[in-house]
């Protein structure tokens, strides 16, 4: 297939899946823990039998919100091509394979990266019954790429708090032909720096699958209960402001334990990353490695591995497009985001052409098309 776009951060939620899905897949001994709709007062709604909830049925962004019009101008962008309406009738655009074809047509997008129901899991808050749902969730994943796998580029959900559970299942993904695996990553995580990972990236190599993390909150949002309305307010607003340079954690640790060195086949992709605030990160982890760190064992510049082995991907940065060499083109990837609220679809020629507006067409082709074919190791 020849590419002209490919969107390298989209999305798949567990409120766009079919109803009966993780009740029906499950064992016998699992299903009274898995994940159902029910009617609410807002109409459908998934919910667990321990309390949890996940939004309602085909509703907004990854939490299944209420459609309020007038409350974010994107999602009444997204609206008024009819997605929630006809998520209220029963129409699964997102989840059904042909018609969310016709979503990427309507948006000019050949192929896109669908990152997947990690925080369901956190929010079943239950270990074994998560890791059951991932499965679950897998499984479908494969199934629903395979009506158009040079389009669908499905990122296969690993088992989070489990280091062994998901080692297990990222070989059984990687059988399935899966392209890609997404790992959840949080504040209450054990640091990446730690040893107890090395059997993930023994693993990562040995598939030689791209490994993903998505921008991830940094408080427990448990604690927002607490807050009154307008206290919750600035909380979302401090979080969706900052959320994504908190994955600086993540990459200077992979790179400070020395994972990128040991494992040449271990690729990571940032998720919704955003890339403005990456060229100070990597002179940063530079500086410091020149200056009190080289005991590290690192036989390169922690930006070269950046550069290297790494991507961050975004749907508009205005910043980010004015430090493009500082950071190397081919560590970005752009995505619509698709169809959370943050992102720019169905408007991804009005967003495309804004902010690249003073680059070459063949750096543009680079950040919205090549790098990502070359990632995925898709043919182009």
């Amino acid at each position: 297939m020849q590419y002209k776009r490919i969107s390298a951060d989209c999305h798949l939620d567990m409120c766009w899946l079919p109803p009966e899905l993780f009740v029906s897949e499950a064992p016998r001994d699992m299903k009274e823990r898995m994940p159902y709709v029910v009617d609410g007062p807002d109409g459908p709604q998934w919910v667990a039998k321990n309390g949890a909830n996940f939004g309602l049925v085909n509703g907004v962004g990854p939490s299944g919100a209420k459609f309020v019009p007038g409350a974010h101008h994107r999602v009444d962008i997204m609206a008024e091509t009819g997605l929630y309406a006809d998520g209220k009738k029963g129409i699964r655009r997102v989840s059904d394979p042909h018609l969310r074809i016709k979503d990427m047509d309507r948006d000019g997008t050949d192929a896109e990266v669908i990152y997947g129901i990690l925080g369901a899991a956190s929010r079943l808050n239950d270990k074994e019954a998560g890791n059951e749902l991932f499965r679950i969730y897998n499984n479908w994943l494969k199934d629903f790429c395979s009506h158009y796998p040079e389009r669908e580029i499905g990122l296969a959900c690993l088992p989070y708090g489990d280091v062994d559970a998901a080692v297990k299942e990222i070989y059984r993904v990687a059988k399935l032909g899966l392209k890609g695996l997404e790992l959840s990553c949080s504040w209450d995580m054990e640091p990446m720096f730690h040893p107890m990972w090395e059997p993930l990236w023994k693993a990562v190599h040995d598939v030689d699958l791209p490994l993903h993390f998505h921008t991830f909150p940094t408080v427990d949002p448990k604690s927002r209960e607490t807050y009154d309305a307008r206290t919750r307010r600035s909380a979302m607003f401090t979080a969706v402001s900052g959320f994504q340079m908190h994955l600086v954690d993540i990459i200077g640790a992979i790179i400070s334990a020395n994972v990128l060195e040991r494992y040449p086949n271990v690729r990571i992709a940032f998720g919704e990353s955003g890339c403005g605030w990456v060229p100070y990160a990597l002179d940063r982890m530079d500086y410091e490695w020149e200056d009190r760190f080289t005991d590290l064992g690192l036989k390169m510049k922690p930006s070269d591995y950046w550069r290297r082995q790494c991507k961050a991907t975004f749907q508009y940065d205005r910043i980010g497009g004015k430090l493009i060499d500082d950071m190397g083109v081919e560590s970005l990837m752009w995505g619509s985001d698709y169809p959370h609220g943050d992102g720019v679809w169905p408007q991804s020629d009005k967003y495309i052409a804004e902010q690249f507006a003073h680059l070459p067409a063949e750096t543009v082709h680079k950040i919205t098309c090549q790098n990502a074919a070359e990632f995925y190791k898709l043919v182009n």
